[in-house]
This record gives structure tokens, sequence and C-alpha cells, in this order.
């Protein structure tokens, strides 16, 4: 069966799945919302396979940014020394850890300070750029503060409009 005019279809296969990549199909295909299944002709899942195969392979190496620096690790630094509010500063990922950890256990529990923690371990497995825990931790930090509008340094646009005579 063909989707005809009118009707819609998406699929999503997930690339980086590595049965998808290894396996030697007969038959793809999908079933829709009236039970009726929907088989790709057998050459072109003959001619995606390669396609499929090397995008697998592509998406299994490190990213490129995790080539840069792949042995620091932890003892990569952040582009900028992330300021603490005793006047200390982080600046290595290894730091950040070792302040959370000194976190009272209630504060360090907080979902701002977990989600630090995951951005952490991301950016140092899989070589991410710093930026991602710099973020996290920042965001942490700064949790549960509002930043208020200050009316005083910015003058009202709003007022009586100039005619062209009064000016």
């Amino acid at each position: 069966m063909k989707v005809t005019v009118g009707e819609q279809f998406s699929a999503y296969l997930v690339p980086a799945h590595q049965k998808l990549a290894k396996g030697d199909y007969q038959r793809i295909g999908f079933t829709d919302s009236f039970g009726r299944s929907h088989w790709a002709p057998r050459q072109d899942i003959l001619r995606a396979l390669p396609y499929i195969r090397e995008e697998c392979d592509r998406l299994a190496k490190p990213p490129p940014l995790a080539r840069h620096a792949p042995d620091q690790g932890w003892k990569r630094q952040f582009d900028e020394p992330i300021a603490l509010p005793a006047g200390l500063a982080l600046i290595t990922l290894r730091d950040a850890p070792t302040y959370i950890t000194e976190l009272p256990k209630k504060e360090a529990a907080e979902p701002e300070w977990q989600a630090a923690i995951e951005a952490l371990m991301l950016v140092v497995e899989l070589g991410r750029p710093t930026m991602f825990a710099r973020i996290g931790v920042m965001r942490a930090l700064n949790r549960g503060h509002v930043r208020a509008f200050n009316p005083s340094r910015k003058d009202p646009h709003w007022g009586r409009r100039k005619l062209a005579r009064d000016r």
C-alpha cells in the first residue's frame, strides 16, 4: 500500500542503534493507525542499508570536540573561572564536584545541583565543551535568584508625542 494524497507519514529511526546497523533485513515496514501494514520494497532496503551502517559508524566515533583533550578529563579548565560566594573560584572541572560534596547534604540534593553534577559527568565522559558544565554550575549557584527590574536604569520612551510644529 502507498500513502495517498491527504495522508501523512512520519518515521524516526535512531541511526545510532547498533541492531539496526548490523541487521540483515528482509522486510522493513510499519503498521498505521488502522492496523494496515506497509512494507518497503526489498530493493530500497538493500540500497539504504549501507547508508544506515555508515551513519552508525560515524556516530559511534567520539565527537570532534572530544578528540582535542581526551586524556585531560577532570583536569580541563572552565572557559572562565566560576566565582563562588566565599570569594573563591572554580578553575577546573575537578574543583566543581569537590565544592558540591562540601555542601550540606540537603543543599546538594537540590535538583539544580543534581543537574550540575550530571552536566559535569557528561562533559568529562563524552568530552563535551566545558561551557555545558559551567552553565549547570552557574544555574545551581544562582537558583532562587530573581532579577529585579530597575526602572531608574532606563528612560521611559512613552510620553507625549512631539508634533512637527513643536520641534
